[in-house]
């Protein structure tokens, strides 16, 4: 049977593997509506409603926008149950129980992986979001907009000012722990809901009904035929797009208080939320068009554009707590987790956090994360980075484990211990990461440098790629040189 994810008598755990945050969980406490929250505050985000709208670029029809949205989420939900179920069932989050496949030291590897990724995004979305507070200043300060013309580094002054605002209130609430990060998603994920239903009613009742055309596609039209490779490549940007969470979503699970419960929050938040967030997203861009004279998939520059004080105030608030939701639990927590696998002993959660804090600064991501194709390929390349390490760590749990974790023995240097296997390290998964990950890295830069032909759809599918070879990989050379066994 699986070990529990309790703390039981054991011996002491070594230093150089643990601190209070690493150590399995003593009790866990999470419900369903705490992961459907969760998954609230994940999906009702300002990036989320960006990319769910740059489908619409690509050419297909509204109805088609959708089918590509509920697919790649259903896809999504089927993978975080994979992913949730170890860390749920041992009480450790995503870099220990990677302990299990790469070894107690090798697990520093992904951590650092999703941690440098979670930098990355956590800056696009404290810019996506600063932009909200940026119309809040302009519309009740006229005065500050002297203050918005790129002045250093390609942000204004108001940029940087906003994004300090935003930095500062994500770390105040990160600081104060888990339990009130908690507390922040329940309340943050609904009202957020609440304040697009209006957004979506007030823009339909002015456009009438009668004008609301769901036919919103800006590319060139597709027959069936040809729609049917751009929907395919839609499904894989939405996986894309939720590859990260989904990857380290054991940082959650392991709260949950049965994996029942988990998966249970997962079906509500996952397609059934992510179904209706993506009609509000398709009947709000539709109204924008006899409302406003164009199409609008940015809903910042739809509230903008309503031009009262009352829903720019509303709007861009709403904009802004739905964008520092996504943050702390996507971008926060993951490496706050990750880095202090590195150096328990050295580096806490609470630190580990704010090293993603600090670097997202330094990243100045406002810089290239401006139009659809940027998305596109920064959710390319994010997918290929994270594929091969989801594949890994399901073929190695399910499969070279069969589900069977020591949780004592991922907290021991002993070179006799289970997985230690040569000088901490697992080789054959690191192996299987670079026989992986090469090739859906690949996938992402050498269709842009091949301008022969037209390549760059390959690109779409590179979390596919990576998660793929590396679930393959590993079980290869698990079966010619085992070293992951059954306890």
């Amino acid at each position: 049977m699986t070990q529990p994810a309790v703390t039981r008598p054991s011996p002491p755990y070594d230093p150089r593997l643990t601190n209070e945050d690493l150590a399995p969980l003593r009790r866990q406490t999470w419900s369903s509506y705490n992961i459907v929250a969760f998954w609230m505050s994940d999906v009702h985000s300002v990036g989320g409603y960006v990319t769910a709208g740059s489908l619409f670029a690509l050419g297909l029809a509204s109805w088609q926008v959708l089918f590509a949205l509920l697919a790649g989420i259903v896809i999504v939900n089927v993978f975080c149950n994979l992913v949730a179920k170890p860390s749920q069932v041992t009480g450790v989050p995503y870099p220990v129980i990677n302990r299990a496949v790469f070894g107690v030291l090798g697990a520093n590897i992904p951590a650092i992986v999703r941690g440098a990724i979670a930098i990355a995004w956590y800056g696009v979305q404290t810019y996506l979001a600063s932009q909200s507070l940026i119309i809040i200043f302009l519309k009740f300060w006229p005065a500050t907009a002297a203050l918005n013309e790129p002045t250093f580094l390609g942000l204004s002054v108001l940029g940087y000012v906003c994004y300090a605002i935003l930095w500062v209130a994500q770390a105040a609430v990160f600081w104060r722990g888990m339990n009130a990060i908690r507390r922040f998603v329940d309340w943050a994920g609904p009202a957020v809901y609440v304040v697009m239903v209006v957004l979506a009613v007030y823009l339909v009742s002015q456009a009438g009904w009668e004008n609301i055309s769901l036919d919103l596609s800006q590319g060139e039209s597709l027959g069936f035929g040809e729609s049917i490779p751009v929907m395919l490549s839609a499904i894989a940007l939405v996986v894309s797009y939720f590859s990260g969470p989904m990857l380290n979503f054991g940082d959650f699970s392991r709260y949950g208080r049965s994996f029942e419960a988990v998966k249970r929050g997962n079906f509500l938040g996952l397609p059934i939320n992510f179904l209706f967030f993506s009609l509000l997203t398709v009947i709000t861009a539709s109204a924008t068009v006899p409302v406003f004279g164009e199409l609008i998939t940015d809903p910042i520059h739809t509230v903008q554009r309503i031009d009262t004080p009352f829903a720019i105030l509303l709007g861009g608030l709403t904009f802004v707590i739905a964008t520092v939701g996504i943050n702390i639990v996507a971008n926060f927590i993951s490496p706050a987790f990750d880095f202090s696998n590195v150096s328990p002993q050295r580096i806490s959660w609470r630190t580990g956090g704010m090293i993603a804090a600090v670097g997202s600064v330094l990243l100045t991501p406002w810089n290239w994360y401006g139009n659809p194709d940027a998305i596109h390929y920064t959710l390319g390349l994010l997918g290929a980075l994270i594929g091969p390490l989801f594949g890994i760590l399901i073929a190695g749990y399910y499969l070279c484990a069969r589900q069977r974790v020591s949780v004592d023995e991922l907290f021991t240097m002993d070179p006799g211990g289970r997985y230690w296997f040569s000088k901490g390290y697992n080789p054959n998964a690191i192996w299987a990461t670079v026989a992986s990950g090469v090739p859906a890295i690949a996938s992402v830069l050498v269709p842009k440098l091949v301008t022969s032909v037209d390549l760059t759809w390959i690109a779409d599918y590179s979390w596919f790629i990576g998660c793929g070879l590396g679930f393959v990989a590993l079980l290869a050379l698990e079966r010619r040189t085992p070293r992951i066994t059954v306890a």
